[in-house]
């Protein structure tokens, strides 16, 4: 665990420099809009530790996978989230010596992340090597209202020397990704072009043999210089080369007075504009930035977060640290996805890093869903869904290549398009459990929403297609006398290629009844849709359903009667008997201190498996069911994984483990504020940070939907004065307020009279007045 950022309530702040901590610092304080975003590098460049990050929502390359074997079914690419033209840059030279703090004596360094109002900034002191002392101040962010653009306002003053002062704002389209292939480069030039004060870079990517199209990005940049606030005419020297533009200024300057240069920058994609206007939609849209001004777009950026804030914002009294960590998980969060555009998804990195590929993973129907029901508008949720809607013949694609037929389904583990493209065989191949998340996330929506009318709308096709899948991946087994499922990866990816996951056998065969159970109601509420929909998927309702049901009655389910537990997989009990606190702290984590032979042999789990089925399905379980496995499995999990702690935390909240509860919910709130797993240099863990606000929510909070009607059963952590969070809840927006000896009040900000279960009992909430 790192501790070098100061606790704050609405800001992120490192005091003094450090070195040794850039990269983890450069994700934490990464900045985005739903359309693009960037790691918080430095405007002026660094030579020291950084990992440069610009990235557009959408945009990706097909690198080939490397691999020295291949296998029938194995994905043709790996989709990597490339690092797109740097924008960011003005190029400091003093005289003959480049500013760059890598090569300086640093003082009064200050970064700071503000949540509240969503923006970035850096001050210091800099004595270069001749011993001029230069002081900067630098603010940036990237607008919510003008999405495709951002701005930075570069403040640089000489403090003991009176000379010549050179400024390079740039564009630079010659970046790579830190983990490219033999250093390849995904970006060429279709066009560069500058003018007074601005520039603009036409990129595309590479071709590839995939059939994936190339994307096309025209950046831009604009600029204004100010002389100790006041704007003044100056001489700008255009410079283009290859997949580069910039422009240079050379003034005289005296100690003590500012030159401040305001940059406006847009990253137009064709993702959403033809590619013939990309280059004047960029001119236009920079036109209208520079008319705003700097001040009336700040000013727009702090209004539209007050607004996200006022429907989202968790207020922990007495606990400065636990405070600052919500604010941040959910502050990236919603930077990283708006819900205004449906072919969008969440990656697991956001706009923090190139780590990992692809944009969707199954963490968005597990841990992301549940987040963007309560806190957005339904259609959020909805447009996620239907993403996965809209990709169902990718599924089925996916599930031919691997053998199976007749309309199965096989959501990919990773996608950018509904094409698989994860290039690890066990995850590929055998962590199919993924499908059972995206039929239970529509199983959440129906449930929270009361959209009923989205079954039959998209999600029967869906829920039908990966019924299919499981019953052919499902097989028979004479020696059992039940149905088995063999060689499969649970959510412990410490374990590959086992038999009889219990999570995955359970959550198929929910999945099988859960489609049983639509069918039985589309056919009552909407039969002419439900007999068109037969029609369209060929179903062959009498011997498919007979199937399912076949397979529901007789599934084997790995257990240990001595123990009274559920076993992860058949021989799980076959492993060595020993616990997380027998670990040496040297050995952890485990995934960089041991061999995968070593892992994959120890009892150790790395995120929540059984754990995950019990916490999706706790309504069919008893307490005392759930309370000896989570005494089983708790003790050998090593969290790991980001997405574990807070299953974990929202459990032990439901079996009265307060102190268990809290420490899950630090461990998963301050992960990457904290390093906790030492990888937060490689970007923040995006999706798992839905998982913070569920362990508020629905640990602390204890919400449940229950009949269609809302359920609360709150407790309060002892380290905390209180707490209370906005949730919408169908047509209402309800603020719920914790107090630390129990108290629970329930105010209706908007909407209709409801009534709310509160500890089990029903309460009255009374309608909205109107004016």
């Amino acid at each position: 665990m790192k501790n070098y950022l100061t606790h704050d309530e609405w800001c992120i702040i490192e005091e003094g420099f450090h070195p040794e901590y850039n990269e983890i610092t450069e994700s934490i304080m990464s900045l985005g809009n739903g359309r693009m975003g960037q790691r918080g590098n430095f405007e002026e460049g660094y030579s020291g530790k950084t990992l440069q990050g610009n990235y557009v929502a959408g945009v990706y390359f097909p690198d080939k996978t490397r691999v020295g074997w291949w296998k029938n079914g194995y994905p043709n690419y790996f989709a990597k989230v490339i690092n797109a033209a740097n924008w960011l840059g003005v190029q400091i030279e003093l005289e003959d010596e480049k500013l760059d703090l890598a090569n300086c004596q640093v003082h009064h360094f200050q970064r700071t992340l503000n949540m509240k109002e969503g923006w970035l900034s850096r001050s210091f002191v800099a004595m270069l090597p001749s011993g001029k002392q230069v002081g900067v101040t630098a603010k940036r962010f990237c607008s919510l209202t003008y999405d495709e653009g951002a701005v930075i306002r570069y403040c640089i003053k000489p403090l003991n020397f009176d000379g010549k002062l050179t400024i390079i704002p740039y564009i630079d389209g010659t970046i790579a990704n830190r983990d490219s292939n033999y250093d390849q480069k995904f970006w060429q030039e279709i066009h560069r072009e500058t003018g007074f004060a601005e520039g603009y870079l036409h990129l595309t990517t590479i071709p590839n043999p995939y059939n994936v199209p190339q994307f096309e990005v025209v950046t831009g940049q604009k600029f204004d210089l100010y002389r100790d606030g006041a704007p003044f005419h100056f001489k700008a020297l255009p410079v283009k080369q290859d997949r580069y533009v910039s422009s240079r200024i050379q003034l005289d300057v005296i100690a003590g007075e500012e030159i401040a240069l305001v940059k406006y920058a847009c990253n137009i994609s064709d993702q959403n504009h033809s590619r013939e206007e990309l280059l004047s939609v960029a001119k236009n849209y920079l036109q209208k930035m520079s008319d705003k001004g700097y001040e009336a777009l700040l000013k727009e950026q702090i209004q539209a977060w007050d607004q996200k804030w006022q429907h989202m914002d968790i207020v922990i009294e007495g606990d400065v640290a636990a405070q600052q960590a919500i604010r941040f998980n959910l502050f990236q969060l919603s930077q990283t996805y708006t819900g205004e555009d449906d072919r969008l998804n969440i990656g697991p990195k956001g706009f923090t890093g190139e780590k990992y590929g692809g944009v969707t993973y199954w963490d968005t129907e597990a841990y992301c869903i549940p987040f963007y029901l309560s806190t957005a508008e339904p259609k959020v949720a909805r447009n996620l869904l239907i993403y996965r809607w809209k990709q169902l013949g990718k599924a089925i694609e996916n599930a031919e290549k691997l053998g199976f037929k007749d309309g199965a389904a096989l959501y990919p583990m990773v996608t950018m398009n509904g094409e698989e493209c994860h290039n690890e065989w066990e995850i590929t191949f055998e962590e199919i459990h993924r499908n059972g998340a995206i039929a239970y996330a529509i199983h959440d929506y129906v449930r929270y929403t009361g959209d009923r009318a989205y079954l039959g709308e998209y999600g029967f096709e869906v829920l039908l297609g990966i019924a299919r899948f499981w019953s052919q991946r499902i097989t028979w087994s004479e020696e059992r006398q039940k149905f088995v499922m063999l060689g499969v990866t649970g959510p412990n990816e410490y374990e590959n290629n086992v038999n009889n996951n219990w999570y995955t056998n359970y959550i198929a065969c929910w999945c099988l009844r859960y489609v049983l159970e639509v069918a039985e109601e589309l056919k009552s509420t909407d039969g002419e849709r439900y007999q068109a929909l037969v029609q369209q998927l060929h179903l062959a309702e009498e011997t498919e359903f007979a199937r399912f049901q076949q397979i529901i009655d007789q599934m084997h389910y790995p257990a240990s009667e001595e123990l009274g537990i559920f076993l992860q997989q058949d021989n799980y009990l076959d492993k060595e008997n020993i616990l997380v606190s027998d670990l040496r702290p040297e050995d952890r984590p485990l995934n960089q201190k041991w061999s995968w032979d070593r892992i994959l042999r120890s009892p150790f789990i790395k995120q929540a498996d059984v754990l995950q089925g019990l916490y999706f399905f706790e309504e069919e379980f008893s307490e005392e069911v759930i309370r000896r496995n989570y005494d089983y499995y708790e003790p050998r999990t090593v969290h790991e994984s980001s997405l574990s702690p807070c299953v974990h935390g929202i459990l032990a909240s439901g079996l009265n483990r307060p102190e268990k509860a809290y420490e899950m919910y630090l461990r998963t709130s301050r992960l990457d504020l904290d390093d906790y797993n030492n990888d937060t240099e490689d970007g923040l863990h995006i999706t798992s940070m839905a998982g913070t606000w569920m362990s508020i929510v629905k640990g602390f909070g204890g919400l449940r939907i229950k009949d269609g009607q809302l359920h609360l059963s709150p407790t309060c952590p002892q380290q905390w004065q209180g707490y209370s969070f906005n949730i919408r809840f169908r047509d209402n927006l309800l603020d719920i307020k914790v107090s630390a000896d129990g108290g629970v009040t329930v105010e209706n900000r908007e909407g209709d009279a409801l009534n709310v279960w509160v500890n089990g009992e029903e309460r009255a909430i009374a309608a909205v007045e109107k004016a």
